[in-house]
Formats: structure tokens, sequence, C-alpha cells
């Protein structure tokens, strides 16, 4: 599958000013995990981040810690995808615009390779009047899952 474009790295400077502009304080754990999220393809679990800077000496309680609070602050995007581990990706550019935002993920159901289908919007239609309304509201999560191309041939 075709790997998303993604925005030229942000500045340390654009990074803090999208924590202090979301109300946290720019500490250097904060900005290392957004710059990780920055130059992820697909969501990165709470171990993967573990693992990508434990080298640069941040423990699993800082990463965790700041994964939550980046998550309650709207700029970065919690998503489950069927497993029980959350996967987190950037909600909000450095620039503050809002990212892809909520979109669709592809999970192989026999390796576990994981796309965004980030190209692909979804659209309620039909009889409306039987969804509630709170669904516009929330973060609704859609994933397909089925073999990828390697898996597939």
């Amino acid at each position: 599958m075709a790997r998303p474009k993604k925005d030229p790295p942000p500045g340390i400077d654009e990074l803090k000013e999208l924590l202090r502009g979301s109300g946290l304080r720019a500490t250097r754990p904060r900005i290392a995990v957004l710059q990780c999220l920055h130059d992820a393809t697909v969501p990165k679990s709470h171990g993967d981040l573990v693992e990508e800077l434990a080298r640069e000496g941040y423990d699993r309680a800082t990463i965790y810690r700041n994964l939550t609070d980046l998550a309650e602050s709207g700029i970065v995007a919690r998503t489950d995808l069927g497993d029980h581990v959350w996967r987190f990706s950037l909600e909000k550019s450095a620039s503050g615009a809002r990212h892809e935002g909520h979109h669709p993920h592809f999970v192989c159901s026999d390796c576990g390779t994981i796309a965004c289908l980030s190209g692909i919007s979804l659209a309620v239609k039909g009889d409306v009047a039987s969804v509630p309304k709170s669904v516009g509201k929330l973060a609704v999560e859609v994933q397909l899952r089925g073999l990828c191309d390697a898996c597939a041939s």
C-alpha cells in the first residue's frame, strides 16, 4: 500500500506553540513524543514509543503520562484497532490545524500490518433519523480487516 505523504518535520518552536496553545507545558518528553508521532506513517502504541524513546532516556511511565495528556488535550488521537492496544497518531499538526483527523484503518488479519486510510472519507447515508445525534459529536472509529497484498499473494 502507498505510504501517505508527510508534512515537513516540525521545528521545536512550532511544537512548543502547539503544546502551549493546547494548555500544556512544552516539556522535552512531550516534544519527543510529538516528533515520533509526526514521523510515523501508522499509529504507534505505547510500547512502540517506549522502544524508540528509551535510548533518549525516557521511561515507560513518563511516555504514558505524556500520551494521556496529549490525547486529553486533543493533540493526538487514541485508537483501539480491536486488539485492546491503544495506538496514537497526531490529531493536530504543529501549526495547530487539524491533521488527518479521524480516518479508517486497514488491519491485515494474517500478519497484523496496519495501514492508515487517510484518503478515504465515510459518510452516514440513508435514514439519518435512526442514527443517534451524538454520533456526529463523538469520534467514530472504522477499521477494515482482510489480507494485505503480501499475505494475499
